[in-house]
């Protein structure tokens, strides 16, 4: 058996791997000229390399622990007590224990104690199903109150969906609050976030080895052009030049482009995966001299200000693995169709900066060694209420086709570890599959 993989980022190099372990010979095409899509790496002006998204692993992501250990690579994963805090009306609090969580300002006493109430009713949710008919917004009034609502959930939502969230399920709160609460360990509860030196790419690269050295290829520079279907069986890939044949393709793009590539698919399944829309990402770097805030996340409950919140890496990241550097990620989400994404990086560029400058008084652009402007259109899948039922299975209606993207992964966040779990599950199925499955010609290659 000889399985395609298209696409080289997290999900496809990870999916690689996990076939290679099995004895199965696979080979990768991705059309850009390197291994990690959105973990992947960005160089600096200076020709440093730092995660292009921000990106961090958890005390709690044992899968990536794991394979961490598989490869040796323990040593380089680096754990730290991180800072949460808010910017409300021109200032910040630090969130980070009981003392600090009763003095924020927007909460009275009752508002304080129903927003512990949330954290733990969401704990103790063990059917997320029964959450999906049922919207965000009604879920946190219900539980918190619409005072913490209107002053804390509320603008983070607006931020985080570019304005309209009517439509969002619990299901996305519930998963970010269990996800939160289950790296803060002990008494004093505090948080720990963490990251392999040189980030992900590290771990990819080591994958990428192993998949070399059980003889499979990856092939960066080398975009598909079609995944070839015959009588509703994928029978291999097309290229600019060239015809090849594979006993199974795996797609690992989001479904959009999935869609691009399978113009013979059933009608019907373009339909299901028209459904499926995506946040798109703005995310400028500030690579700075000096830390800005000392927080990991600052949210804003300011919903004029363009970004969504300000992520410090170095807040958990030595700034010696970073080229000396300070990295501050300041990310706006977009929706689809958003006039946002037509903005040039010097306009993004301008209005973060006159933002930054506002919220941060003090702050010089003297202290800016790069900024960098990173976007993506499809960033993060949407899932409406009630939408589970028409999430896409890995098999699909055609033969020998599978399909392993994000938008698979629900509710769980999308996340390094969730992904590696994902490409996991996809290559067992791709073997039991191709072995139980009738054996047909392979056509010569063009």
């Amino acid at each position: 058996m000889t399985v395609c993989i298209i696409g080289a980022g997290i999900m496809g190099i990870n999916l690689g791997y996990f076939l290679a372990k099995q004895g199965v010979p696979v080979e990768i095409y991705e059309a850009s000229d390197s291994m990690g899509g959105l973990a992947g790496p960005l160089t600096l002006k200076d020709g440093t390399e730092v995660d292009r998204f921000y990106h961090t692993i958890l005390s709690s992501d044992s899968q990536l622990r794991q394979l961490c250990r598989e490869f040796g690579l323990e040593d380089q994963l680096r754990f730290k007590e991180t800072k949460m805090g808010f910017y409300h009306e021109g200032k910040i609090y630090s969130m980070n224990n009981a003392v600090e969580f009763l003095r924020f300002p927007p909460l009275g006493w009752i508002d304080r104690f129903r927003l512990g109430v949330t954290i733990l009713a969401a704990q103790l949710v063990r059917d997320w199903q029964k959450l999906e008919g049922v919207s965000v917004e009604e879920w946190l009034i219900k539980w918190g109150g619409r005072r913490t609502f209107t002053n804390i959930w509320r603008p983070l939502l607006k931020a985080k969906f570019d304005g309209g969230f009517d439509n969002v399920p619990a299901t996305w709160i519930w998963s970010r609050l269990v996800r939160m609460k289950s790296t803060r360990e002990g008494a004093n509860q505090k948080e720990e976030a963490g990251h392999v030196i040189g980030g992900y790419i590290t771990l990819l690269k080591a994958m990428a080895q192993t998949i070399e050295q059980a003889g499979g290829k990856i092939h960066l520079n080398t975009p598909v052009q079609e995944v070839v279907i015959s009588n509703n069986q994928a029978q291999g890939i097309r290229l600019a030049n060239q015809t090849l044949a594979f006993d199974a393709v795996v797609v690992t793009s989001q479904t959009p482009i999935f869609q691009r590539l399978i113009p013979a698919a059933p009608a019907e399944y373009h339909h299901l995966l028209n459904s499926i829309e995506y946040l798109g990402v703005i995310c400028p770097i500030l690579v700075l001299d000096r830390p800005l805030t000392g927080y990991w996340t600052l949210n804003l409950t300011d919903d004029s200000t363009p970004f969504t919140g300000v992520i410090e890496t170095t807040a958990y990241i030595d700034p010696q693995f970073v080229g000396g550097h300070h990295l501050v990620y300041l990310p706006k989400y977009t929706a689809p169709g958003s006039s946002w994404q037509k903005m040039t990086d010097d306009e993004i560029r301008e209005l973060w900066l006159v933002n930054v400058e506002k919220m941060f008084p003090n702050f010089d652009r003297a202290w800016i060694q790069d900024f960098p402007v990173n976007r993506s259109r499809y960033v993060e899948p949407l899932h409406p209420l009630n939408s589970a039922h028409l999430i896409p299975d890995i098999d699909t209606p055609v033969e020998n086709l599978f399909l392993a993207t994000t938008a698979q992964i629900y509710p769980a966040l999308t996340n390094g570890e969730s992904v590696s779990r994902h490409a996991q599950e996809t290559a067992r199925r791709v073997v039991q599959h191709q072995a139980t499955r009738t054996p047909r010609p392979i056509p010569e290659p063009a």
